[in-house]
């Protein structure tokens, strides 16, 4: 039985900014990256966030970013790797209160934006991140694109790690994501996007965006429920998966190593 793991962003409001569908997406999903408070969410949000993620039985993890509300943590920043670790073992604090008060664990964690993205293409970064989490709990997984450096650090020490991929992203022959400036960056075919994550799960292969196949191995697969279309999508897939008989499992059942 191929086991599967549907994650997708959460509390993501700020303040009186709401964003996303957090109640709708959550029966959908099996993990979710709670934002904490650097490029998005507020404790109000994280708590309740918590709340709704526990009494829906999904597996929790921390979304954290760079310190960039305006940015919405999507823009690089200038920080060292050791500074950079710092923010996550802060924002990693921050949720984990919530969590502890709620009385439910932590199961993973996944950088955001820019911070996911240079933590991707950047070793000493990614290393620094990798260890900060394996400082605070090293039974914590963390969740990295598939292929990346991200990925590579963790392994180097033996942190339980989860390959990501995206439905509605296209990918370069190197196997990181099309910069969202680029043509075709985002896939809104949802037909074609449904085809090729089931053939990610089931064939750990992609078609990059200049035709060549490449391999990608999926723990984890990033879907966006902040809007009506993109609920519609996170049903179809959840529908696609089930009728190819892959089961979709919270990380710690997918991942091995990870000891909850």
């Amino acid at each position: 039985m191929i086991k599967v793991d549907l994650n997708c962003d959460l509390g993501e409001s700020f303040g009186a900014y709401k964003m996303g569908m957090d109640d709708k997406v959550i029966p959908m999903i099996s993990s979710c990256n709670i934002a904490c408070g650097y490029h998005a969410s507020d404790p109000m949000v994280m708590q309740k966030t918590v709340a709704m993620a526990k009494e829906a039985g999904i597996g929790i993890g921390a979304h954290p970013g760079y310190p960039d509300l305006m940015g919405f943590g999507r823009r690089n920043m200038n920080v060292s790797p050791k500074e950079a670790a710092a923010y996550v073992t802060y924002q990693l604090g921050a949720l984990y209160a919530f969590a502890k008060a709620a009385g439910v664990k932590l199961q993973h964690v996944k950088p955001h934006g820019a911070l996911y993205n240079m933590a991707g293409k950047d070793y000493k970064l990614a290393l620094e991140i990798a260890e900060a989490v394996q400082d605070f709990d090293s039974s914590l997984i963390l969740m990295g694109l598939a292929g990346s450096e991200s990925v590579i650090a963790a392994q180097d020490i033996g942190l339980p790690v989860a390959r990501e991929v995206f439905a509605d992203r296209a990918y370069m022959p190197d196997g990181s994501l099309v910069p969202r400036s680029r043509e075709g960056a985002v896939i809104h075919d949802e037909e074609l996007a449904i085809s090729r994550v089931i053939r990610m799960v089931k064939e750990h292969r992609v078609t990059a965006i200049d035709g060549r196949d490449i391999e990608i191995v999926p723990d984890s697969i990033c879907v966006h429920g902040d809007n009506e279309k993109a609920l519609v999508f996170v049903t179809r897939i959840r529908e696609a998966l089930a009728a190819e008989g892959i089961e979709i499992a919270p990380l710690s059942e997918v991942v091995r190593g990870a000891h909850h």
